[in-house]
């Protein structure tokens, strides 16, 4: 298997190249407001085993976040991504990450400042249906305190 850095496994970066590691370390110095309370909570589903990772690289691509154990990407969409180019590219996108048997979920900005619960429980439905042990009925909710 091989092995890039401190131990990291390489297909968990599809292909990636080098360069878009240093990009994806800069951007993880600078995230958005609903990047960072997001982040807040993903970090919570380490203690099921399910480690997040901020700006992961991905094939030529850099998610927001990423779940290797699911195959799971979160993309945290601001006011940018509704115009139709970025609409269009953005389809583009979760399209070709698709084909490594990723499942994208995109959630928009005011969404995690106006309907953060409902955000969490998407994504708490998306790992009950990729894997049911992994989450109880009971933590469906999304109840965030």
């Amino acid at each position: 298997m091989a092995y890039l850095g401190k131990s990291v496994e390489k297909d968990m970066f599809f292909g990636a190249k080098p360069k878009l590691f240093i990009y994806a370390k800069e951007l993880r110095k600078n995230p958005t407001e609903a990047e960072n309370r997001l982040w807040i909570e993903l970090k919570k589903y380490r203690k099921r085993g399910l480690t997040f990772r901020r700006q992961h690289p991905i094939d030529i691509f850099i998610a927001d976040f990423y779940c290797h154990t699911l195959k799971l990407v979160i993309e945290v969409d601001g006011e940018i991504h509704d115009n139709e180019i970025n609409v269009e590219y953005d389809i583009g996108r979760s399209a070709e990450l698709e084909k490594f048997n990723i499942t994208v979920l995109r959630v928009k900005n005011f969404e995690i400042f106006t309907e953060f619960n409902n955000v969490i429980r998407k994504i708490n439905q998306l790992i009950f249906d990729k894997s049911p042990s992994l989450l109880g009925e009971g933590d469906l909710g999304g109840e965030v305190k």
